[in-house]
């Protein structure tokens, strides 16, 4: 017996060391980063606690102890070699090699290797109501086994049970083995690494190395007592003998008497304890279906105020899209009457332009035709009186051939005939002065419409002055209308900026999430107006390029300006687009906003249900511990019966040394049958009080964060309806300063419009009324000039066919003068018209980039709007 003793001490002792190796490796486990590290890890804890894989002597306990050292010596590290790089292998452990010995130097703290920790078998497996129903089973079976053993079968054992104590003996760990082998047959199949149901069970760490200390208690051992009979001597052995013989029969009859009262108080004593556990049970089973009632009503409020919170979303959304619809309708409204406002005047502008233009041609083809008839007329005359002349010339010649030889009669009459020449010659410098004179009252008409000209252009350029001032007073309103929005947008803004800090995260990153897009917003406006500067400025170079090449061609101008008109028309259709992207892009920053709503319900349904998940477990924990508890009890009946059935073997077998002490041996048993009895009572008493604690803690925790949950639920709600009230209102008033924003505008817009036509009207008007009188003015001079030029032209002709060879030079030269005034007024007339036409077309052309720079305007505080 007393090696016994020594080998069970030394086992409490390695099972203890075992037990801190089995604690301190809990953290290190749980910070493995891969699941295939924790699971080997927990294959390896399950091998070590394992009597089959660890062995059942001082021998298999040291090695089971060195592995357990040495994994916990890699998990510190955080590297694990050697035999824990692989799974383990089946069957027992082998002894670790000697050189292993320079990892184990540290002792750890205490633990119990009696059942595998909760963190481990959460490692191995996830079926936990499955071995929670087969251990409530087992524990059943083992509880009807014990209580129907009555007094009779209990003294039919004639085996000798050996001393149990709180190690890892074989015969201590045959139930536990019996009932883990099924369970590692389960974890086997279904292994479940999830780290989210690891911290659920990491809670319950404590409640797998409960220890009572009932269970560590030894059996106390009896002091067998050494008979000491002194009889007195008598004579005769007969007497001796019967004398004898009366005692053991009266012994005999004392000792069955002793036996039925305590076997009667024994059963009494498991009565009242069966009693007092049934009672316990029936408490705790009616605390915990109140606890169910009360869960069944919370959720059902809560239930309900999600209900009531998803219709309020679900009208909210409605009105949303109702406002929606009646904003997208009043642009589509805009947009058509934006549309067939630029059609009509596009239309009327092309009308005007054709017509003038037309005009314009027309006067130009009836003047070089009656400029190339003149042309031909004169051509014509002049050949005609050239031909005449030469003919006359011959004539003339063979003439004075024929008399030469009268000239000396004639010298006289050839003096006075020179005489008169030079007479005439002086008319001819007299008619010569009289032409030069008439040449500067020409110049001097011509300067005079030049000032004219330059009275006009300035008078113009006043005028475009005037309109660009009033263009930009008008845009400079627009601006500060526009500024003005954009603040109260701000203003508006920064409200609900500050209602919605308030709210949750979810809350604060939707409102990251529209301000990201505001500022995208602001930032692709910016960048049109970028865009849009970028093509005015693309668009004037290209219209002085435009201009110079009108000056070399007309024909090369009109497919410039028809591909411009193309240009512009494709600025609009991209514009459009980009009013379409930018409804597009806030629909789906509506649809983000109602998403954030759907998911912060959804994560209010989360919050909710992992409320109800954790009082689950710990219902279920706190199910767990009792049934512990009721195993724990049924067991120490168990080894209560098993000590009992020690004490009657060692009585049957020393029954004859105690017939003299037998009363004090009585009293001995019955004082320890109370003191044992006392320590079991108080021992329950402890573990009924720590249970009834642990249970009003997590009630108080429960009813804290039910109510918690409940004040940040319903402030979650008055915010929200608050920040929905005010948003509406902002919406209201959004919406009707909006309306009367769109009504000025169309108001000013059509203002300047009508303004814009009448100066445009007025100046072409003035522009036409300037031209026909120039024109007229021309046409005059260009009769006038080709009359006088035509007398002059016959006067010298008549003159030059008396004196041949003089005069005909004369007469050519008067007549390559004639040509060069001529080709100088028809090219100074063609000049007045290109400029005339060019300052149509200057006007016509900015009448048009003001129009488009209107309609952009107009393009941008829609989309501002």
């Amino acid at each position: 017996s007393a090696k016994m003793n020594g080998d069970e001490e030394v086992w409490e002792k390695l099972d203890a060391e075992f037990d801190h190796c089995v604690v301190d490796m809990k953290p290190h486990v749980l910070k493995l980063q891969h699941r295939s590290e924790r699971q080997r890890c927990a294959l390896w804890i399950k091998k070590l606690c394992e009597p089959s894989g660890a062995g059942t002597g001082i021998v298999g306990r040291k090695n089971r102890n060195l592995y357990a050292k040495l994994l916990l010596h890699m998990l510190k590290r955080g590297v694990l070699e050697g035999p824990f790089a692989h799974k383990p292998e089946p069957g027992i452990l082998k002894t670790l090699p000697s050189y292993m010995s320079i990892y184990f130097d540290e002792p750890k703290s205490t633990s119990s290797p009696d059942c595998l920790p909760d963190w481990v078998m959460g490692e191995l497996g996830n079926s936990e109501s499955k071995h929670e129903e087969s251990w409530k089973a087992s524990s059943k079976e083992e509880s009807s086994l014990a209580t129907s053993l009555t007094y009779g079968e209990r003294f039919k054992y004639n085996e000798k049970p050996a001393l149990r104590s709180h190690s890892m003996s074989p015969p201590h760990r045959t139930d536990e083995d019996n009932v883990a082998t099924p369970l590692s047959d389960r974890h086997k199949n279904h292994i479940s690494l999830d780290d989210s149901d690891l911290e659920a069970r990491l809670n319950s760490w404590n409640l797998g190395l409960e220890n009572p200390r009932y269970l560590r208690e030894k059996p106390m051992p009896m002091s067998l007592m050494t008979p000491r009979i002194g009889l007195g001597r008598s004579s005769t052995s007969r007497d001796e003998h019967s004398l004898f013989r009366m005692h053991e029969k009266e012994l005999d009859v004392k000792m069955k008497i002793a036996e039925g009262k305590f076997h009667e108080e024994k059963l009494k004593l498991q009565q009242k304890h069966d009693s007092d556990v049934q009672k316990i049970l029936d408490r705790k089973n009616d605390e915990i279906e109140v606890l169910k009632s009360l869960y069944k009503t919370k959720q059902n409020e809560a239930e309900g105020t999600i209900r009531k919170l998803e219709k309020k979303v679900q009208t909210l959304v409605r009105e949303s899209q109702v406002v929606r619809e009646a904003k997208e309708k009043q642009i589509v409204e805009l947009k058509k009457m934006c549309e067939q406002s630029n059609d009509s005047l596009n239309n009327e502008w092309e009308k005007r332009l054709h017509t003038a233009v037309a005009e314009m041609e027309k006067e130009k083809f009836n003047i070089r035709k009656k400029h190339t008839e003149d042309m031909q007329e004169l051509l014509e005359d002049t050949n005609a009186r050239l031909s005449k002349m030469e003919e006359d010339y011959l004539e003339q010649i063979k003439s004075t051939n024929q008399t030469v030889k009268n000239l000396e009669a004639r010298v006289q009459q050839l003096t006075v005939e020179a005489e008169n020449s030079n007479l005439q010659h002086q008319k001819l410098a007299h008619e010569k002065t009289e032409a030069e004179q008439r040449y500067q009252a020409v110049c001097s008409d011509l300067q005079e419409m030049k000032a004219r000209h330059s009275s006009l252009q300035k008078d113009k350029e006043h005028i475009i002055q005037e309109y660009e001032k009033n263009i930009q007073q008008l845009q400079s309103k627009y601006d500060v209308d526009i500024s003005f929005v954009k603040q109260e947008h701000a203003l508006s803004a920064a409200k609900a900026s500050d209602a919605i800090e308030e709210l949750q995260r979810s809350v604060s990153l939707l409102k990251q999430q529209l301000q990201d897009s505001e500022h995208q917003r602001q930032q692709q406006l910016r960048d049109q107006e970028y865009k849009l500067q970028q093509d005015k400025l693309h668009l004037e170079r290209v219209y002085e390029k435009q201009v110079q090449g009108i000056r070399n061609d007309l024909d090369k101008e009109r497919g410039d300006a028809q591909k411009k008109i193309r240009k512009l028309e494709e600025a609009l259709k991209e514009k459009e687009e980009q009013l379409a992207r930018v409804t597009e892009v806030q629909r789906r920053q509506a649809q983000q906003a109602d998403a954030a709503l759907e998911e912060f319900k959804r994560q209010v349904e989360l919050n909710s249900e992992k409320a109800y998940a954790e009082m689950k477990q710990q219902m279920e924990k706190v199910e767990a511990d009792l049934s512990r508890s009721k195993s724990l009890r049924e067991k120490q009946s168990k080894e209560f019966s098993w000590q009992l059935e020690d004490l009657k073997q060692r009585y049957e077998q020393q029954i004859v040394e105690l017939k003299l002490e037998h009363e004090q041996e009585k009293t001995h048993l019955f004082q320890q049958h109370n003191a044992e009895k006392d320590c079991l009572v108080r021992d329950h008493e402890r573990e009924i009080e720590k249970l009834e604690k642990q249970l009003r803690a997590a009630m108080a925790e429960h009813e804290s964060k039910t109510q918690e949950c409940r004040k940040r639920d319903g402030q979650v709600i008055c915010d929200m309806e608050n920040q929905i009230q005010k948003l509406r209102e902002e919406l209201i008033q959004v919406n009707a300063q909006r309306k009367q924003q769109l009504l000025e505008l169309s108001h000013q817009w059509e203002e300047e419009k009508q303004r814009a036509a009448r100066d445009h009207e007025a100046v072409v008007k003035k522009l036409k009324v300037e031209a026909e009188k120039i024109t007229l003015d021309l046409q005059k001079k260009h009769a006038a000039e080709t009359e006088k030029a035509l007398d002059k032209a016959n006067s010298r002709l008549k003159q030059a066919e008396k004196e041949c060879g003089q005069k005909l030079a004369q007469s050519s030269q008067i007549i390559a003068e004639l040509k060069t005034t001529i080709s100088s007024l028809t090219e100074e007339n063609s000049r007045q018209q290109l400029a005339a036409e060019q300052r149509l077309q200057e006007v016509v052309q900015k009448f048009e980039d003001k129009k488009q720079q209107l309609i952009t305007d107009n393009d941008r505080a829609i989309k501002v709007i």
